[in-house]
């Protein structure tokens, strides 16, 4: 069915959204891989949002929420409809009463662990250095060393798919290993309430560094990827299965299960989303074969097929 962006282009100038026809996704996702989204809107403010999604609702047009890119793979066939990049007041952070932190979705998990840092605010160590937005993090329950999402989200504000501004916290966030409330849903995430501790700002950073460190000395910082490529299975971990199985270094087209580290699936350059999905199959095929384990992939897969 072909879409129609008439209404759309004039409610996007109308708002004053900047926006990019056939925009490449490979521009905007960490793997560097996807074709191109037809419409690609850089949303600033709540208005802004609110008047788009009534305008997509009423037309009937797909839209996909996009932060870093850090956990997504694009089809290279690209991406029907709109692509909403979310910018200017989502990317904010700022302190409230009580040990409150309140981010957009779309600050960098980067900005806000600093933030916390620079005021003496522990308990966002474990996410220094998670390639990804507040809003991405929350949505998947994101998590690292010994520390997730759940552990220090207070609430979570959204708008519904009706335009409608709500929140949830508590038991109704329904985190999980790798997901949430809002996870395959619609609502719309906007803003994240942190609830963190008082702390010595000189050991928050040095906790922080020496996570930062860690990081870098066993994951391939140094090219595009899109993180752990599959969910931690009950029997151990994927990185290790992985290597068990001789797959280290396996290469599809330009996509390559990373030396460093074999949860990763790196682009060594020109890879393509249909070289990442035949590696992805290959490593599933070959550990279940050899182990007896069905490994589930972990990174988000989204686009025309």
């Amino acid at each position: 069915m072909e879409l129609s962006y008439t209404l759309l282009d004039q409610a996007v100038r109308i708002l004053g959204c900047p926006c990019r026809a056939q925009e490449s996704m490979s521009r905007h996702t960490t793997f560097q891989i996807g074709g191109p989204a037809d419409r690609f809107i850089t949303v600033e403010t709540p208005a802004q949002l609110k008047g788009l999604v009534k305008v997509l609702k009423e037309q009937e047009l797909p839209y996909l929420l996009l932060g870093k890119g850090s956990n997504l793979l694009v089809s290279d066939k690209g991406i029907r409809g709109a692509v909403l990049s979310l910018s200017g007041d989502f990317k904010g952070v700022e302190a409230l009463p009580g040990g409150l932190v309140r981010a957009g979705a779309a600050a960098s998990l980067a900005a806000v662990c600093a933030f916390a840092r620079d005021r003496g605010l522990s308990g966002l160590e474990f996410a220094w250095g998670i390639p990804g937005s507040v809003g991405g993090a929350a949505y998947m329950d994101a998590g690292a060393y010994g520390g997730e999402m759940r552990d220090v989200v207070e609430r979570v504000h959204h708008l519904t798919p009706e335009g409608e501004e709500g929140s949830a916290a508590g038991e109704e966030l329904q985190f999980d290993y790798r997901k949430s409330r809002y996870t395959g849903g619609r609502d719309i995430i906007t803003f994240v309430d942190f609830r963190l501790t008082p702390g010595d700002p000189a050991q928050i950073g040095a906790q922080m560094e020496e996570l930062m460190n860690r990081r870098k000395s066993k994951q391939p910082y140094d090219m595009p990827s899109a993180g752990s490529v599959f969910k931690r299975p009950k029997e151990g971990f994927a990185a290790a299965l992985i290597e068990e199985c001789g797959l280290k270094g396996l290469r599809a087209g330009g996509a390559q299960v990373s030396e460093k580290h074999c949860g990763f699936i790196v682009n060594t350059g020109g890879a393509t989303c249909a070289d990442v999905l035949a590696l992805i199959e290959e490593i599933r095929k070959v550990v279940l074969e050899k182990k007896g384990i069905l490994l589930e992939t972990e990174v988000r897969m989204t686009g025309e097929a």
